[in-house]
């Protein structure tokens, strides 16, 4: 069935919001980025009728809320290999992932309903540079170029079950709001934080920081 003028006009609306957050951030997203960019967030608005995914359920503010969120740490993604534990919905690893196919991107959740929404979601979006794991941080194996997290409740906490992850040379990268100071003190021996860059999301009108932490 194909889609109603409103819903071919939110769409294009949609399309419009997301280019224009994009480029706000310095980032211009190809045609097809863009398409599946959206493609991503409509699937998962779908499934959060029924799986409850996330608490964002205006699809306007997933493009703020999700995408552009995720999009905001762009710049400090480094290497060919990426792991996000606590992905969630996929947040930010698929973004990230349709950004750039060449490098491969791991998606890690101990929550069975949100790992089947991803599998989905790389099956429909066809991210063949995607691999999706139901397992907790800590069981995990091998070496990263870049660990992220955006939904870790600590700092420390990220560290202590992911850090063995991390490679030698390799970055981690913890989305925060608002970053106490006793978080930043408490981290485990072996890692120290490289810098704290404040993130501008557009539309978003919170605090939002990056913590960039290296192996010591």
């Amino acid at each position: 069935m194909s889609a109603t003028p409103s819903a071919l006009a939110a769409r294009a609306n949609r399309h419009a919001r997301l280019l224009a957050g994009a480029s706000e951030l310095g980032i211009v997203l190809t045609a097809e980025q863009s398409e599946r960019l959206i493609d991503y967030l409509e699937l998962l608005g779908r499934w959060n009728l029924t799986y409850n995914l996330t608490a964002v359920r205006d699809p306007d503010e997933m493009i703020t809320r999700h995408l552009l969120d995720s999009l905001a740490i762009v710049p400090y993604v480094r290497g060919k290999s990426l792991i996000d534990l606590g992905t969630g919905a996929g947040l930010p690893g698929i973004p990230l992932a349709i950004l750039d196919t060449e490098r491969v991107a791991t998606l890690v959740d101990s929550n069975g309903k949100k790992t089947r929404f991803l599998r989905e979601a790389v099956r429909v979006l066809g991210l063949a540079n995607v691999s999706i794991e139901n397992a907790r941080a800590e069981d995990l194996c091998g070496e990263y170029d870049c660990v992220v997290a955006r939904a870790f409740a600590s700092l420390a906490d990220l560290l202590r079950v992911g850090g063995h992850l991390l490679a030698s040379d390799g970055v981690c990268l913890a989305m925060k709001g608002l970053l106490d100071k006793d978080e930043v003190l408490g981290l485990p021996a072996g890692f120290a934080i490289d810098e704290v860059v404040p993130l501008h999301v557009p539309g978003l009108g919170a605090a939002r920081h990056v913590v960039i932490v290296r192996r010591s």
